[in-house]
């Protein structure tokens, strides 16, 4: 296994549970009234859930994707 897919695992990971916990903080009392009285999370929570997703989707790429071909390796 490459050096390029293990870290693009890694990065897949990381983002999947960063979004876990964005998830799992938007049911929290603060993010509650914030949502109430504002419309949208609190900003550390939208940070958990972008940040989750943007690692996500970089550590499939790199994890797919190996010097310009798809899947090879």
């Amino acid at each position: 296994m490459s050096q390029q897919r293990i870290i693009g695992v890694v990065l897949l990971v990381v983002g999947v549970v960063l979004f876990i916990m964005g998830m799992s903080a938007s049911d929290s009392i603060a993010d509650k009234v914030s949502d109430t009285f504002t419309g949208k999370f609190t900003e550390r929570t939208t940070w958990y859930i972008v940040g989750g997703i943007g690692l996500a989707l970089l550590g499939g790429l790199m994890t797919v994707y190996r010097g310009g071909r798809i899947g090879s390796g």
